[in-house]
């Protein structure tokens, strides 16, 4: 149940080039797992599309993690409340894979290299600088330390996630995200899932 986070580092992009149209959007309801599926227009930096914090859209990405066999879906989503940073998580239902938000693509790969290091875990960055990161090492689900330790750890990560702009519980947020089982839209390392119409959707 050790070295279960496997990630192919030379296929590891979080560009998104712009298709100059709207694109699909998760849309965050509070207090809800259900989310809604919106389309926006997003700015555009050197041709690829960026967040936009001041309509509350950040990128969001699933990283494939258990054969490292490359796979990441890309997408947005709007609601979660970050300003800087990215969060990230191998907890993630019901796949388990990584999933990242972040406002930009260094923070993005710095929180996914941060679990990766740890073999699971849950971490608040700031581009380079890893802020909190709560490890869990046994299948990239649990941790091995006593349950004193990791609840100081996972109060100083939520911490660090609020000084980001997250409010409430980000992670638990971010986990459902993942889970293409519940509607409208979802994301999982195939891509967008249109709950309603069960299937695989274009980002475009």
């Amino acid at each position: 149940t050790r070295g279960t986070i496997n990630v192919r580092w030379n296929k590891l992009n979080f560009t998104i080039p712009d298709p100059h149209s709207p694109v699909r959007v998760i849309g965050m309801i509070p207090d809800q797992l259900t989310t809604k599926q919106l389309h926006e227009r997003l700015p555009v930096v050197d041709g690829f599309l960026t967040s936009c914090v001041d309509k509350d859209i950040v990128k969001l990405a699933v990283v494939e993690r258990h054969f490292g066999t490359g796979r990441i879906g890309l997408g947005f989503v709007k609601g979660l409340g970050l300003k800087r940073g990215a969060i990230a998580s191998s907890v993630a239902h019901d796949h388990h894979n990584i999933i990242v938000a972040g406002v930009d693509d260094e923070s993005m790969a710095t929180a996914v290299q941060t679990i990766v290091n740890h073999q699971g875990g849950m971490v608040a960055v700031e581009g380079s600088t890893v802020l909190e990161a709560l490890p869990l090492p046994i299948a990239g689900l649990m941790s091995d330390q006593p349950i004193e330790a990791v609840r100081d750890n996972l109060d100083r990560l939520s911490a660090a996630a609020r000084d980001l702009g997250t409010p409430g519980d980000p992670f638990m947020a971010l986990s459902f995200l993942a889970l293409p089982v519940i509607p409208s839209l979802k994301l999982t390392d195939l891509g967008l899932v249109d709950v309603d119409r069960f299937e695989i959707v274009g980002l475009y």
